[in-house]
C-alpha cells in the first residue's frame, strides 16, 4: 500500500462477448442488407446468393487478422493503428486517410438509404401527402434533403456527446434481426407453398455471368464491414484475448446465415409476373425488400420492413459517425491531419472538429454521388484497408515478436496472403463495374499523400517511436480486499472518508480512494488520460485526511464511458468488500454523477453499499439511528459503532411507533432499541428514544430535524423494483434535511470483515 502523490490508472472494461458480438452484428446487419440486396440482384441475379457467400468467406480471411491483432493488442484502436504500427510514415497516414474516407462514404450509404425508406413509408400510408411534398420539390431533391437532413441530425447528435447505452443498442440489433426473420418466416412459407415456381427463380443461376458475382461481391463488400468496429473498442471488452476473436467469428456467422437466408427469400418468394426476380429486385435497387415484401407478406409486412430499415439505417449511421470521427480524432492526435482535428470539447468532452469535418465530407458525398458510387466507393476503400490489416499482421509477427498472442491466425503466413490478394483482387475488379468510385478512390489517396508530405510528415515523424503496447499484468497474489471510496465532489471527501476509513480501518481491509473519468462514447477511452488531472485534487485532500490519522490510503483513476461502469470495474478489481459513494438522495431522475449511476451500483455490486446523502451540516455532530431487524439493520449498526469511535459521536437508536402506542408496542420498541445498543461499544454515548407517527418514514425525517446524521439500513424487500434501497430509506432521504447514509448488505461479500466487527 502507498500513500504517494501519483494514482494509479485503469481503463473500464464493461462489454462482455454479448456486448462485443451485438456491436459487430449490429454493424453488419445495419443499412447494407436492406439498400444493397436490390442491387446486388440486379448485377449477378440468383448468383448474387454466392456473391454474399464468397464475400464471407473473403471477410472471414481479413477477420482472423483482427482477432489476432485486437485480442494480443486491445489498445491500439482499430485497423488504422495497426496499419501505423505495422508501417510508420506514408502507409500508415495512407490506411488512416482511406479507413476515414471508407467509414464517411458508409455514412453517406446509410445516408441515402434512410431517405429512400423515408419517402417509401409515405408512398405506402400517406401516398396523397408523399405526391405532393415530391410534386413540389422533385423527387430526386426531396431525397437529397432528407438524406443531408438525417445526416446533419446525427453529426449534431454526436457533437453534443449523446449515446446510445450498450442495453439499447443490444435491444436495437435484437430488433433489427427480429424484423429480418419475420420476412424470411413469410418468404419461406411462400416457397413452401410454391416450390415448382421458386425453382424457376433461381435458373438460370449465372445470367450475367462469374463476372457479374465479381461486381456484386465488390459492391456489396461493405455490407461485411462492422466486425472490424469491434477492434475499435477492443480496450473497452472484458478478457480481450478470448471475447474478441470469439465476438468476431459469431458476429460474422450470425451475419452471413441471416444474408443467405434474406437473398433466398427474396429470390424465391416474390412473382413478379412477366420478369425475373432479379430483375425485378434490381429495378427497385436499395427499396427492393419492400417491394419483395407487397408480394409476400401480409399488410402489415411492409410496415415491418420498412421500420427495420428505418431502424437500421439509423443505428448504423450513428455507429459509423462515430467510427469515422474516432479515426479522424486519432490521425490529428497522431498530427496526421490538423492537431485542431484532436481538440475536444471541454464540457461534452467530444472531438467536435473531428465529427464536424466528418460530416461536411459525408454530406457531400451524399447529396452528389448516385448510390452505386457512393456504395462501391466505400467497398473499394474497406477492401484497401483490410488488404493492408492482412500485412500488417505479417509485419507485426516480426516487428514485435515479443507482444503475447493467445489467439493466431490459423495457417499463418498463407491466411494473411490469401487475404490481401482477394481483398486486393475485389477492389481493382470495381474498376470494371463503377470506374467513378476508383476515380474518387484515386484522387483522395493521391490528395493525402501530397498533404502528407508537404506538411505532416515531418510532425508526424516525432510521434513514430511511441508504439502502443498491451500493459502487462503486474506478478504477484490478487490484491487483498478492500474498502473503496468513490470521489466526486470536492465538498465531500472528509465526510465520505468519515465513514470509509473506520469501515477499513476496524475490519482490516486496505482502504481504497477511486475518482472516475467520463468520457464520451465518441472518443476512444484511453484519451480520458487527458483530464487525469482534473481529479488529482480529490486524492490530495484525500492523502491529507487519512495522512493525518495515520493511515494509509491506495488511489485510482478509473477511465470509464460510463461512471457506473468505472465504479463496478473497481469494485471487482479491487475485490471491494464496501463501497462508500455519495447519493443525491433520491433516483426517479437521472442525474449526471450519482444519480443514474446509484441505480446500476446498487443493483449489480455484490459489496455493501454505503450511500451518504449530505444535508446542510458538513460536521456531524449527533446520529440518529432507527433500528429494525434484518441483515441491513445489522450492518447500520456496524458502521455507525465503527465511525462513532472515530469522530467522537453520540448515537441516538430510535424505534418508530403508532401515535398513542400501547404498552406491548412500546415494551416491543424498546426491546429492539435495547437489543441495538448492546452492539455499541459502551463508550460511545448512546440514547434510546421512540418517535410516534403515522408512517414510519415520516417519523423518521421529522425527528431527523434535530439530528445531524441519520444511518438507516435498506429495506429487505423493496416496494418497487424502481426503489433502490425501498420505500421507507428513499423517503427518508429525500425529506430529510439531515445527512442520510443508507446501508445495503452486498449478497456476494467476504463475510471475514462482518465476523471480525461482530466478534
Amino acid at each position: 500500500m502507498s500513500n504517494t502523490s501519483t494514482s494509479e490508472s485503469s481503463f473500464a472494461r464493461d462489454l462482455g462477448l454479448f456486448d462485443a458480438t451485438m456491436i459487430g452484428v449490429g454493424a453488419m446487419i445495419g443499412a447494407g442488407i436492406f439498400v444493397l440486396t436490390g442491387i446486388a440482384a440486379g448485377e449477378a441475379g440468383p448468383a448474387s446468393i454466392l456473391a454474399f457467400a464468397l464475400n464471407g468467406v473473403v471477410t472471414l480471411l481479413t477477420a482472423f487478422a483482427y482477432a489476432e491483432l485486437a485480442s494480443a493488442i486491445p489498445r491500439a484502436g482499430g485497423g488504422y493503428s495497426f496499419v501505423r504500427m505495422a508501417f510508420p510514415g506514408g502507409a500508415g497516414f495512407v490506411a488512416g486517410w482511406m479507413l476515414w474516407f471508407a467509414y464517411t462514404v458508409a455514412c453517406s450509404l446509410y445516408a441515402i438509404g434512410f431517405a429512400g425508406y423515408f419517402w417509401e413509408f409515405f408512398h405506402k400510408y400517406t401516398p396523397t401527402v408523399s405526391a405532393t411534398l415530391q410534386g413540389l420539390a422533385g423527387e430526386h431533391t426531396s431525397v437529397l434533403f432528407i438524406t443531408a437532413l438525417i445526416g446533419l441530425f446525427f453529426i449534431l447528435l454526436n457533437v453534443r456527446g449523446a449515446e446510445v447505452t450498450g442495453k439499447t443498442e443490444n435491444a436495437l440489433t435484437l430488433s433489427k434481426i427480429a424484423v429480418l426473420f419475420i420476412f424470411i418466416f413469410y418468404g419461406i412459407r411462400q416457397i413452401m407453398a410454391e416450390p415448382v415456381r421458386a425453382a424457376e427463380s433461381f435458373t438460370p443461376f449465372f445470367p450475367q455471368g462469374f463476372g457479374g458475382v465479381l461486381v456484386a461481391m465488390g459492391l456489396t463488400f461493405i455490407a461485411f464491414e462492422g466486425y472490424d468496429l469491434i477492434a475499435t473498442v477492443a480496450e473497452e471488452i472484458k478478457q480481450p484475448e478470448k471475447n474478441i476473436p470469439r465476438a468476431t467469428f459469431i458476429s460474422l456467422g450470425v451475419t452471413v446465415t441471416i444474408y443467405l437466408l434474406i437473398l433466398w427469400v427474396s429470390l424465391g418468394a416474390i412473382n413478379p409476373g412477366e420478369t425475373t426476380a432479379w430483375e425485378f429486385l434490381g429495378k427497385f435497387k436499395e427499396t427492393a425488400i419492400v417491394r419483395a415484401a407487397e408480394d409476400f407478406m401480409p399488410a402489415f409486412g411492409v410496415a415491418v420492413i420498412v421500420f427495420g430499415g428505418l431502424l437500421s439505417t439509423m443505428s448504423a449511421l450513428n455507429a459509423t459517425v462515430m467510427a469515422a470521427s474516432r479515426v479522424a480524432f486519432s490521425m490529428g492526435r497522431d498530427r496526421y491531419l490538423p492537431t485542431q482535428i484532436a481538440v475536444i470539447h471541454p464540457q461534452r468532452r467530444t472531438p467536435q472538429f473531428a465529427i464536424i469535418t466528418t460530416g461536411v465530407i459525408l454530406i457531400g458525398m451524399a447529396v452528389t454521388l448516385p448510390i452505386e458510387a457512393v456504395g462501391s466507393a466505400a467497398s473499394v476503400m474497406f477492401l484497401l484497408t483490410f488488404a493492408m490489416v492482412n500485412l500488417s499482421v505479417i509485419a507485426l509477427r516480426r516487428k514485435y515478436p515479443e507482444i503475447p498472442r493467445k489467439y493466431r491466425v490459423p495457417l499463418y503466413p498463407y491466411i494473411p496472403i490469401l487475404g490481401f490478394g482477394l481483398n486486393l483482387l475485389l477492389a481493382l475488379y470495381q474498376f470494371s463495374f463503377q470506374p467513378l468510385a476508383w476515380y474518387v478512390t484515386a484522387v483522395w489517396i493521391a490528395l493525402g499523400l501530397i498533404i502528407y508530405f508537404a506538411h505532416f510528415e515531418k510532425k508526424a515523424s516525432e510521434l513514430e517511436p511511441q508504439v502502443l503496447l498491451p500493459s502487462k499484468k503486474p506478478v504477484g497474489p490478487e490484491p487483498q480486499p478492500s474498502v473503496l471510496v468513490a470521489l466526486h465532489n470536492p465538498a465531500t471527501v472528509h465526510q465520505l472518508l468519515d465513514f470509509a476509513y473506520p469501515t477499513a480501518h476496524d475490519r482490516g481491509l486496505r482502504l481504497v480512494a477511486i475518482a472516475v473519468v467520463e468520457v464520451s462514447r465518441q472518443m476512444p477511452i484511453h484519451e480520458g488520460m487527458r483530464f487525469a488531472h482534473h481529479k488529482e485534487p480529490l486524492f490530495a485532500k484525500a492523502r491529507e485526511y487519512v495522512r493525518k490519522r495515520g493511515g494509509e490510503i491506495s488511489t485510482d483513476l478509473v477511465i470509464a464511458h460510463q461512471p457506473a461502469d468505472g465504479i463496478l470495474a473497481a469494485v471487482e478489481r479491487h475485490r471491494a468488500e464496501a463501497l462508500v459513494m455519495g447519493w443525491k438522495g433520491f433516483t426517479n431522475r437521472r442525474d449526471r454523477i450519482f444519480g443514474e449511476v446509484a441505480d446500476r451500483i446498487i443493483r449489480l455490486a455484490s459489496c455493501d453499499i454505503l450511500m451518504l446523502k449530505m444535508g446542510k451540516k458538513t460536521r456531524f455532530e449527533n446520529c440518529l439511528l432507527p433500528t429494525a431487524g434484518g441483515p441491513n439493520a445489522r450492518l447500520a449498526r456496524q458502521v455507525i459503532q465503527s465511525v462513532a469511535e472515530h469522530i467522537d459521536l453520540p448515537v441516538t437508536a430510535a424505534y418508530v411507533v403508532p401515535e398513542n402506542p400501547t404498552e406491548e408496542q412500546k415494551a416491543l420498541a424498546t426491546t429492539q432499541i435495547e437489543a441495538t445498543l448492546q452492539t455499541i461499544d459502551p463508550d460511545v454515548k448512546t440514547e434510546h428514544r421512540l418517535i410516534e407517527s403515522k408512517s414510519v418514514a415520516g417519523g423518521i425525517a421529522k425527528a431527523s430535524r434535530e439530528y445531524d446524521l441519520v444511518v438507516i439500513g435498506a429495506a429487505k424487500e423493496p416496494l418497487f423494483r424502481q426503489m433502490l434501497f425501498g420505500e421507507i430509506p428513499e423517503k427518508v432521504a429525500r425529506f430529510s434535511p439531515a445527512s442520510v447514509l443508507v446501508v445495503k448488505r452486498g449478497v456476494g461479500v467476504m463475510k471475514s470483515g462482518f465476523k471480525r466487527v461482530l466478534g
